[in-house]
């Protein structure tokens, strides 16, 4: 049998430990209610508001799906869609191809003074979107822009790139959009190939591999978690296009230039709501639309690199 003063040990033990936890809990909470606040209830409210016909101020009218069956008729979010998937696309091959070969040659010892190299590919990155409007302005500008200099020079007709027909817009956001993020997945794939023992190159180029053969076959496998990580942050990022495109084009308006060349999905939302129109609850459906479709690439992503690790296995043994 336990005695009263055993008893009342434990309770002591117990109310202390019970401190030490509360005190935890006190330093976590901050944390948990940003989340709550910041995070979790704008997404809740923001789906619920998907469901509703509301500009914010008067009385919100429920309509249940019409939201989103308008939006997906709409031919203006088809238009942006395929806008954004072309940019998108186009852009990563030398967003993600660049990054890879510009990472593997500041990681070899064939170059000197690397964190200078660094510095200037990674300085796009943190250079004011001013400043940015304005270089890339001159360098697409139709009268004295830099590259119709060039084309002058060949003896061609300057280009309208940012007017016209607005076919053209589309080919300058892809180049800015290229400038500005290949500096960013070189620094996460330089990381990651630090992370690669010297060892297995040194093993690699005693047994007569070149940089090709290195690059394929030791590489590249190794880097697959992260190739996979820049893949679905770069598919975030593609449908998340809009100060490349809207700075471009000067910044006055959500519509993509003339027919609506640049426009992409998230101008197509800006337009709508909060900054072009008041149509919350069309703009609340346009935002899941988003967010169903960087799930359904990420989990695709996800899957083939599973199934591609699988193959790999197979063929091994």
């Amino acid at each position: 049998m336990t005695t009263v003063a055993e008893t009342t040990l434990r309770k002591k033990h117990w109310s202390a430990e019970k401190k030490k936890s509360l005190v935890a809990y006190v330093y976590i909470a901050p944390f948990y209610l940003l989340f709550l606040i910041f995070g979790l209830f704008p997404l809740v409210s923001g789906f619920y508001i998907s469901f509703f016909r509301w500009d914010g101020l008067s009385p919100m009218r429920f309509l249940g799906l019409e939201n989103y069956f308008n939006l997906i008729r709409d031919p203006l979010f088809g238009k942006a869609l395929v806008n954004t998937l072309f940019i998108g696309i186009a852009a990563h091959i030398p967003i993600l191809g660049g990054g890879m070969v510009l990472a593997y040659v500041l990681n070899s010892k064939m170059v000197r003074f690397k964190n200078v190299f660094k510095t200037i590919f990674f300085m796009p990155m943190v250079t004011s979107a001013v400043a940015i409007t304005i270089v890339f302005q001159t360098l697409f500008g139709y009268n004295f822009g830099f590259i119709n200099y060039f084309v002058k020079l060949a003896g061609s007709v300057p280009v309208n790139w940012l007017q016209g027909d607005g076919s053209l817009i589309k080919f300058a956001v892809i180049v800015m959009f290229s400038w500005k993020w290949i500096g960013w997945n070189m620094v996460i794939y330089l990381a990651g190939m630090q992370g690669i023992s010297e060892d297995i190159y040194e093993a690699a180029t005693i047994d007569g591999a070149g940089h090709v053969k290195i690059f394929f076959r030791i590489t590249l496998p190794l880097l697959k978690p992260i190739i996979l990580f820049t893949l679905i942050q770069s598919s975030i990022g593609m449908f998340n296009l809009f100060t490349e495109p809207f700075i471009l084009l000067g910044g006055r308006d959500y519509t993509g230039g003339i027919n609506s060349g640049g426009l992409s999905l998230m101008m197509y939302l800006l337009g709508k709501a909060p900054q072009g129109g008041t149509a919350y609850g069309y703009a609340s459906a346009c935002a899941y639309i988003i967010t169903i479709l960087i799930i359904i690439i990420s989990v695709i992503m996800n899957q083939l690199m599973a199934e591609k690790d699988q193959k790999s296995r197979e063929a091994a043994v």
